[in-house]
Formats: C-alpha cells, structure tokens, sequence
C-alpha cells in the first residue's frame, strides 16, 4: 500500500513538474487572449485562428455588404481584422501581412468605432473614438475620443453604411514611403494595389469571422483627413465600414457546380 501511494505521489510530482515547464517555455500562453487597457493603449489580443471556414469558403462567400444589424464587433475578432490588414508576419523580417513594394509599407490604419461599437465582454464596450493600428505592437491607440460616424459618413457622400455601421477601418497611404524609392510608378501604381491587397486581406477575415464589409471610395479626401486627423502627407484611400450582415450569404460549392455545368453546356 506504501508503495503504491509512494508511487502516485512521484506522479502526482511529476505532473506538476511538466506543468510549471511548459508554463515557462511559453509564458505568452496565459496573456494572449487578454485585452489590456490603458488610458490611451488597448493591446488587442495575440492573432491566432479563430474562424471555421477555409479561405476558398471566404472567397466563394465574399461580397459587399451594406446592411448591418446592431451587433457589435467582438474585440478579438477586430484584432485579428487589423492583424490580416497590416499585421506582422515574420518577426526577423517584419513582413507584413499584405504585399508592399519592396516592404516599403506605405499604408496606416484606422478604426473608426462608434457608441457600442466594439465590445470587449459582457456589458463592456470599446470607448468610441478614432484609433490608429500600431502593427509591430498590436496595440490600437486612441487619436480622439468621441463618435464620428456621422461626420465620416457624411464626408463619404452620406453613405448611410459609414453610419451605420458599428466601426469603420480607414486605410491612409503616405506616398513618400514608397515613392522615394519607385518615384511616379509608386504614386500611380504600387500604393494603390498595396491597398486593393489590404482591402481584400480585410474582406475575406471579416467574412470567415461572420462579418460584412464593402470598400469605399467615394469620398472627400480632405474632410476624412481632418476628421481622423491625418498629418499634411497622408492621403485617405479606403472607409471599409464593418458589421454583421443583415442578410448572410448562403452560397454554396454546390450551387457553382450547377452553375458550372450549365455554363458548359452552353446556350
């Protein structure tokens, strides 16, 4: 009976040695689903996979939705959101998650989050107000505080999605970046496919996270610029308002064979 007991306790012990190891070769384990908040800082939780669908599923089921319902943007969904937009992906390199000519990375990113826009949990929401995306730290950090979607909306040609919408990212490129390197081709061409990469990077998260978006263009540069409170060298490109669509996208592989077939055979 001693002997058995002795061995059960050298088990036990030896559990809690294996325990306590694996909590020191990786001590991010136990942080890297929290949201620390600080006056003007929110570390937004580690990236990690959080969707249920594959990319072919996302890309047969990406569109442009502009019709939200009232649901908030969950916190954790919109960390890994900003991460698909300018994310790290190689920590030597500092690759990031879209393609840049000659990593130059050009492009800045903005949440624009309205009253209850984002919520952190239970009962807990995000402060509206307008953040810039800081990719090597993952951290938003608040430029102002307050709920500016009507004015983003308006400057938009008062396209009632910006306003409705429970958050908006604005994608903004300073050209010099790149263009001190390409010259005119990277004004006219690699900034704006830099932002077509990101814009499609955040589509096809947002829709594998059960989210729709839609890319908006038609806006007036100079009041979104001072509405985010851009410096006099960053030009607004993109508003890709964000939320739970209304009416989800219930396409399947099935109904594109179908339609596949059908092609095939002709008229």
């Amino acid at each position: 009976m001693r002997r058995i007991l002795s061995i059960l306790i050298s088990l036990i012990a030896s559990i809690i040695i294996v325990i306590y190891v694996v909590t020191l070769t990786n001590p991010h384990e136990s942080v890297r689903e929290q949201v620390v908040i600080e006056e003007h800082v929110i570390e937004l939780q580690y990236p990690r996979v959080l969707s249920n669908i594959t990319v072919e599923e996302a890309i047969l089921k990406r569109r442009s939705i502009r019709d939200y319902t009232d649901q908030p943007v969950l916190i954790e969904h919109l960390s890994l959101i900003l991460w698909s937009a300018q994310g790290i992906t190689d920590p030597r390199l500092k690759f990031r998650a879209a393609p840049s000519a000659g990593a130059t990375y050009p492009l800045e990113v903005y949440v624009v989050a309205g009253v209850r826009g984002v919520l952190i949990r239970d009962g807990y929401y995000l402060k509206p107000g307008i953040y810039r995306y800081d990719p090597l730290k993952h951290v938003l950090v608040l430029v102002k505080e307050g709920d500016f979607r009507d004015q983003l909306a308006s400057a938009a040609l008062d396209q009632k999605w910006v306003r409705e919408a429970p958050i908006s990212i604005v994608i903004t490129a300073v050209f010099e970046r790149t263009t001190r390197i390409y010259g005119e081709r990277g004004a006219s061409r690699y900034v704006p496919m830099e932002v077509g990469h990101v814009g499609e990077n955040i589509y096809l998260v947002a829709t594998a996270l059960g989210y729709g978006t839609v890319a908006v263009g038609a806006f007036y540069d100079n009041e979104v610029a001072s509405i985010i409170g851009l410096e006099a060298e960053e030009t607004p490109m993109y508003i890709m308002p964000i939320g739970v669509p209304k009416q989800p996208v219930k396409t399947s592989f099935e109904d594109l064979w179908v339609f596949i077939e059908e092609s095939r055979r002709g008229p």
